[in-house]
C-alpha cells in the first residue's frame, strides 16, 4: 500500500512537471499563477491571473474588453492588485461607477500603448533617447519610460508616480503585457 501511494505521488508529481514544462516550452509566461498563452489575446490571459482581477473588472467596467481583444498589436502596462490597493481607500469603488466610466477609461487606456514594444524596443527606445524615453499613450497622453539599471525599466507617469516593470514580454497574438508595480495616472 505504501508503495501505491509513493508511486501515485511520483507519477502526479512527474505530470505536474511535464505540464508546466511543456506550458513554459510553449513560449508561455506565468502570471498570477496561471501560464499566458502566446496564442491567446490579453483578455483571454488577463482573466486567468488571479494578480489582475481588479484590472480585469475595471477593464470590464470601462466597457475596454473588445477594444483589447482586438487585433491590435498593444502593449499593455499591467497593474497588479497590489497597485490598485495603494491607491487611496475607496478610489476602485469609486472609479467603476458607471458615473465615472470617462475617468476610467482614462485612467485605463493610459496603460496602452499602440504597437508592440518588448523589453528590446524599450530598452532600444531608452537608449535612442539618451536615458528616457517618451511614448503616447491610447488616451494621447505621454507617458515615460528610463532605465533603472540594467534589465530594469520603469514608467513615469503624468503625476510623477513612478512604476516599475516587475514581469517583462508577456507575449499575446494582439501584443504584449508588462506586469508593474503601480497604477499610472493621467494629468
Amino acid at each position: 500500500m505504501k508503495k501505491l501511494i509513493t508511486t501515485a505521488v511520483i507519477s502526479g508529481a512527474l505530470m505536474f512537471t511535464a505540464t508546466t514544462f511543456a506550458a513554459m516550452n510553449s513560449d508561455s509566461v506565468m502570471v498570477g499563477g496561471a501560464a499566458m498563452y502566446p496564442q491567446k489575446n490579453i483578455i483571454e490571459n488577463a482573466l486567468n491571473s488571479k494578480d489582475h482581477t481588479t484590472l480585469v473588472a475595471a477593464v470590464k467596467a470601462a466597457g475596454l474588453v473588445d477594444t483589447l481583444q482586438g487585433k491590435g498589436p498593444f502593449t499593455v502596462f499591467a497593474p497588479t492588485n497590489a497597485a490598485f490597493a495603494k491607491l487611496p481607500a475607496g478610489t476602485v469603488d469609486n472609479l467603476v461607477k458607471p458615473e465615472n466610466k470617462a475617468k476610467l477609461t482614462s485612467i485605463l487606456t493610459y496603460h496602452v500603448v499602440a504597437g508592440k514594444y518588448d523589453m528590446k524596443a524599450l530598452e532600444m527606445k531608452i537608449k535612442q533617447g539618451g536615458g528616457h524615453a517618451e511614448l503616447k499613450t491610447v488616451n494621447g497622453q505621454p507617458l515615460w519610460i528610463m532605465s533603472n539599471g540594467p534589465h530594469n525599466i520603469q514608467l513615469k507617469d503624468g503625476m510623477g508616480n513612478v512604476a516599475n516593470i516587475s514581469t517583462y514580454d508577456v507575449n499575446q497574438k494582439n501584443g504584449v503585457i508588462d506586469v508593474i508595480d503601480t497604477v499610472l495616472m493621467p494629468k
